[in-house]
């Protein structure tokens, strides 16, 4: 059985799986703005089932979402509360019965301020993900992939230390790491391979050239699937 094909199959059991079948319709469009109410962190929350994810900076607001989805019941939620100085975002898919397999548009564009401090939890079902990371002011970040493409690139300047992690699923995963910054990285695999470059293999782990001074670090933990996991330093 080829790898291509269990993507395709986990894909498809994702998508239909058991439940109530609903038919994709016209696409309909939906835009948030997130204000942070004075909170001095936030920690964001995505938890997608399937479709096209993409995140970037860009938000004079702390965030900005835009969807777009061809079946009603999977509107996505969205709900912001403060705790004292912080925040938390949540975005979901409503869980609400299942659409026919390849007939379905769903993506989500979220734009996030560069100015206020985050950690970034993702929880990605199946297709395509791409998270363009490296000039916010992250504190932490954790992937859960399913199935498919998921693309971190972490490329810019460290404003802080802070830890990444990354679970595999079966697809691909590519981290981008900026050449200059100091980073660890471990990587254990499931049944899959993972290719590290750019950094020096030292025992069980990779490190940069400039971990040991680094003022600030990256730590990354990445964990495989069935699949590929890459790490870059560029």
């Amino acid at each position: 059985m080829s790898f291509r094909y269990l993507v395709v199959l986990a894909s498809a059991a994702l998508l239909v799986g058991c439940g109530v079948e609903q038919t994709a319709g016209p696409v309909q469009y939906d835009s948030k703005s997130i204000d942070a109410q004075g909170a001095e962190a936030v920690h964001v929350a995505l938890k997608m089932g399937a479709g096209e994810l993409r995140v970037n900076d860009g938000a004079t607001a702390f965030a900005r979402a835009d969807f777009a989805f061809n079946v009603p019941s999977w509107k996505p939620v969205v709900s912001y509360t403060k705790s004292g100085d912080r925040g938390n975002l949540t975005i979901e898919q409503p869980k609400s019965g299942n659409a026919r397999f390849g007939n379905t548009k769903y993506t989500w564009e979220l734009q996030l301020n560069n100015k206020i401090p985050l950690d970034l939890e993702v929880h990605f079902g199946a297709g395509q993900a791409r998270l363009d990371l490296g000039s916010l002011d992250l504190r932490g970040v954790e992937v859960h992939m399913g199935v498919g493409q998921v693309d971190l690139d972490l490329r810019g300047k460290l404003k802080h230390s802070y830890n990444v992690t990354l679970n595999g699923g079966v697809g691909q995963a590519t981290v981008r790491l900026p050449s200059d910054a100091g980073v660890y990285a471990e990587a254990s695999g499931g049944i899959g391979t993972i290719k590290v470059s750019g950094l020096q293999k030292r025992g069980d782990h990779w490190e940069s050239e400039s971990y040991e001074t680094a003022a600030n670090r990256m730590r990354i933990q990445a964990h495989g699937g069935i699949g590929e996991i890459r790490i870059v330093a560029d």
